[in-house]
């Protein structure tokens, strides 16, 4: 149930957890406006408020991290994730890098329907929240080129969209979690699911809800259970009916703390993503480091091995599946691959604009 508790970890982790890696410099927050913004619908927005968190100096390489759905910036800075890559002598050194971590559209502080305009907020999508990314590192930050630029799951399709609408703007990209080929498959239906359970709810009268929506929470947790947590931690951590109920009656007790047109808007972003068109647009060095068992990005089908041979100077790395391993929730522990992204960035060229 990941995604469904990210805002809440957002903030819980966003001063406690740098308290528990203070190896790396405080993070520090700042907002930006895009002025006049124009979505892909064709609304445009005079001011668009952009959150942000940045680690470490400008004098550092710019390193752009890139959050998953329902996440934010906060989200990004966990002891399995920051706490193994920004501190000193990790491979994002902060002391070396100025590490980059926006909150996308809708997400986090930065503006979202939640803020007053409920369904009457523009419908955005990937190429949106990108554009927007994009306006805040070079207008917002005056960051001209990136050293690199890494994201999980929707950062992870946020950065394969990254290197083909800019692809001279960064050295190196690591998407994970992700795959550049269309949003298809188990991974919409289940969200298509999600979404159309929680909108037919009596509740939510039509995004005028006066309370949570009730369906919210099953919907919520029938979608993080199918879609995150890998099968063989799954089957070492419930391998009783009884621990299995114990597991779901603890996930249907937590409290869901966002905004349901919040949520909706976020998951429904990606329903036109597909960064399977472009491939050869990409010019950056890339790694793509998936888990085996990702539930979202199953191997198995052969369609990344497909992709990957159309990105020039592409390789991928897939962690093994193991019962420390947690599905699609794998690649929010660095441990799992921090030496790779490490090997990696020794090696990819640093090119200029």
């Amino acid at each position: 149930m990941k995604a469904s508790c990210a805002a809440l970890a957002g903030v819980l982790l966003s001063v406690s957890t740098w308290a528990m890696a203070a190896d790396y410099p405080a993070p520090k927050q700042g907002d930006w406006i895009a002025r006049d913004f124009r979505f892909h619908t064709g609304e445009t927005m005079p001011e668009l408020k952009l959150h942000y968190t940045t680690v470490g100096e400008p004098t550092g390489q710019p390193v752009l991290v890139l959050h998953g759905t329902g996440g934010s910036g906060a989200s990004m800075l966990t002891p399995s994730f920051a706490g193994e890559l920004f501190g000193a002598g990790q491979p994002l050194d902060a002391s070396k890098y100025y590490i980059i971590i926006p909150d996308s559209i809708g997400h986090g502080k930065s503006s979202k329907p939640s803020d007053g305009m409920k369904t009457g907020f523009p419908k955005y999508d990937y190429d949106d929240m990108v554009e927007a990314q994009y306006r805040l590192v070079t207008e917002g930050l005056g960051v001209k080129h990136l050293r690199l630029v890494i994201g999980n799951s929707m950062g992870g399709m946020h950065a394969w969209l990254w290197g083909e609408k800019y692809p001279k703007a960064m050295d190196a990209l690591i998407p994970m979690a992700s795959q550049p080929t269309e949003m298809a498959s188990r991974n919409w239906m289940l969200r298509r699911i999600m979404l159309d359970t929680i909108r037919s709810d009596p509740d939510y009268n039509g995004g005028n809800y006066t309370s949570q929506p009730r369906m919210m929470k099953y919907a919520v947790t029938a979608y993080g259970i199918a879609s995150i947590g890998g099968t063989l931690a799954y089957q070492s951590q419930a391998p009783t009916a009884a621990k299995a109920d114990k597991i779901v009656d603890e996930r249907l007790a937590t409290p869901i703390t966002a905004d349901t047109n919040d949520f909706l808007y976020q998951w429904e972003s990606s329903h036109n993503y597909n960064a399977g068109e472009k491939l050869e647009a990409i010019e950056a060095s890339l790694l793509l480091i998936n888990s085996a068992d990702d539930e979202r990005n199953p191997p198995e089908t052969g369609i990344t091995d497909a992709a990957m041979k159309r990105v020039k100077n592409g390789r991928l790395y897939l962690i093994p599946a193991s019962t420390e391993t947690r599905g699609h929730g794998t690649t929010g522990n660095a441990k799992f691959y921090s030496e790779q992204i490490r090997q990696f960035l020794q090696t990819a060229p640093q090119r200029t604009m």
